[in-house]
């Protein structure tokens, strides 16, 4: 049996999470810590009390998820010492969940990935202040027929989920005519999201040239895990190739659906939701009903780890 830990991206914060945790679990007190001392202000306490309009800020947000989600990882680690979490054959991240799938696998050390993570959040978000956007969900129609759309609205198909869900991303004005064209093709809804930006399209351009500097600046090292990269949904084995990515994932879509899809097909039958939420485990079940999913997001799932069924 083949096991892949898969972690959260932005828009699975809320306020309280990762308390009982950092209650609970020595491993996960010393994550909060880590990530307090590298960013250098109490993350841990905005994650723990709000408010919930600043744990919401992209700046704040991406961190807080990276933080809670490794937390969860090492605090299932301590509890079940070793027998009750299985290897992963690979590990991947939604979105901003890969840099905490980094942080798994070694590639980055854990201050390193929390340090990143919100330098992305700043310049994400200041780079959406330059060139307004917004990202909308499109349920119910299928990727060729949102490609058209997308083609007659300068939009992007920012996320490829699942089947029959998929986010668009772009200029706002052209995110309402999007939305439009989807609905009179057959989408059965669109829903904007509350993001600051245009993510994952060249609107991001300019967070793209800030991350490069600061990505030069810092160690990075090879996988001892392969981890699925968002853009390609194939996995990276070196240095070079996480550092490309970490860049081309901002302006590309997120190949959620393909990577899922890769994992399947190299024998994973069982994906491991670890962080806050369960949005990746329905995500996975509509790709491929015949696989498991397990969720490890609070302090309750981390106290009943049980070794997984091998059989």
């Amino acid at each position: 049996m083949k096991v892949a830990h898969i972690f959260p991206g932005q828009g699975s914060q809320k306020v309280g999470m990762g308390r009982a945790l950092y209650d609970n679990f020595a491993s996960a007190k010393a994550a909060f810590e880590q990530a307090d001392e590298a960013l250098g202000f109490p993350l841990s306490r905005l994650c723990f009390e709000g408010p919930e309009d600043e744990l919401r800020q992209t700046i704040n947000a991406q961190p807080a998820l990276v933080t809670v989600s490794y937390a969860c990882l090492k605090a299932a680690y301590e509890v079940s010492g070793g027998n009750g979490l299985p290897p992963p054959a690979f590990v991947a991240g939604h979105s901003l969940g890969e840099y905490t799938a980094l942080a798994a696998a070694r590639a980055l050390d854990f201050s390193t990935a929390v340090y990143l993570a919100r330098e992305r959040g700043r310049l994400m978000y200041e780079a959406g202040l330059r060139k307004p956007g917004g990202m909308v969900a499109i349920i119910g129609l299928d990727e060729a027929s949102l490609a058209e759309v997308c083609g007659q609205t300068d939009t992007r198909i920012a996320n490829i989920n699942c089947p029959g869900q998929l986010v668009i991303s772009g200029a706002k004005e052209n995110l309402a005519k999007a939305a439009g064209l989807a609905e009179a093709r057959g989408a059965q809804r669109t829903i904007p999201l509350p993001v600051s930006g245009a993510f994952h399209t060249p609107l991001m351009q300019s967070a793209v040239d800030g991350m490069s500097e600061i990505i030069a600046t810092l160690p990075f090292h090879e996988p001892v895990i392969p981890v699925i990269a968002n853009t390609t949904a194939q996995p990276m084995t070196n240095a070079e190739q996480v550092k490309a990515e970490l860049l081309r994932q901002l302006c590309n879509g997120v190949q959620w659906q393909r990577s899922i899809e890769y994992m399947v097909n190299d024998g994973v039958s069982t994906f491991i939701e670890i962080g806050p939420g369960e949005v990746l485990s329905g995500l996975v079940r509509r790709i491929n009903k015949n696989v498991r999913t397990l969720n490890i997001g609070d302090a309750e799932a981390i106290k009943s780890i049980r070794t997984v069924d091998q059989g």
